[in-house]
């Protein structure tokens, strides 16, 4: 892809969600554009922040890592939005702007443990498995308030909102899935008295359903393949990530 495809790319999404956002009565400015740079080289991330991105997500943990070692995010807001494993909590901690999908009360604590150790307040997200699907990560829905209520005692963790990766979306779309995290996100916020300021961000759609998220209300779209195309990974012929509902 080159330079003139990348920004036309990145042109077009921030269209699509200024555009989502009007018809919803909404400033396209309480929408951030969050890359999702899983697979892309440092050259590549450099070159969609010239074009205009500023927030990237991370999914691997490595690949954080080997960009952070080469400074390719610069400085771009970042992310990560992958599954996160306790025994890696250390690579991202204190490393990212955003840790969007804390998915159990394990790995709240051992994030605790190591903001703690770092002198730092991190910044989260709880993930909740909307769709109940047993191949996602999350806590389910009835299990996000309980999650959240044990994040604001945390010292060392600041409860920042919700994330959700919904269905893939199929004929009938993914909007019923954004209208009840959105309903989530209002009513646990709520019930929060010690950080409804902070309490804040949404982050819903991704490549195929992204403007749907917003007109529903997310505050944070993820999105990868309508920036950069489909993903090649190693030892796989082609990419189904776009036809899958993936970023």
């Amino acid at each position: 892809m080159t330079a003139v495809d990348l920004q036309e790319n990145i042109r077009r999404v921030k269209e699509n969600i200024a555009a989502a956002a009007r018809e919803a009565g909404r400033d396209p400015g309480e929408v951030t554009l969050v890359a999702a740079t899983k697979t892309q080289t440092d050259e590549t991330i450099r070159a969609a922040i010239a074009a205009g991105v500023t927030v990237c997500g991370e999914n691997r943990v490595q690949e954080l890592v080997a960009h952070l070692d080469h400074d390719a995010y610069g400085t771009a807001g970042l992310h990560f939005i992958g599954h996160l494993q306790t025994n890696k909590v250390k690579y991202v901690v204190g490393r990212v702007d955003l840790i969007e999908s804390v998915d159990s009360l394990r790995l709240l604590e051992a994030i605790e443990v190591r903001a703690a150790g770092l002198d730092r307040v991190q910044d989260i997200l709880l993930q909740v498995n909307i769709g109940r699907e047993e191949t996602k990560s999350g806590v389910p829905p009835e299990e996000a308030e309980a999650l959240a209520q044990k994040a604001l005692e945390l010292s060392h963790v600041r409860l920042r909102g919700l994330m959700a990766i919904p269905p893939a979306a199929r004929s009938a779309g993914s909007g019923h899935f954004f209208r009840e995290m959105k309903q989530l996100f209002v009513d646990i916020k709520q019930k929060i008295d010690d950080n409804k300021s902070d309490f804040n961000c949404l982050s819903m759609g991704m490549s195929g359903d992204y403007p749907d998220a917003v007109r529903a209300g997310a505050t944070h779209v993820r999105v990868g393949s309508a920036i950069f195309g489909p993903r090649l990974p190693k030892g796989v012929a082609g990419d189904m990530t776009s036809f899958l509902g993936g970023y």
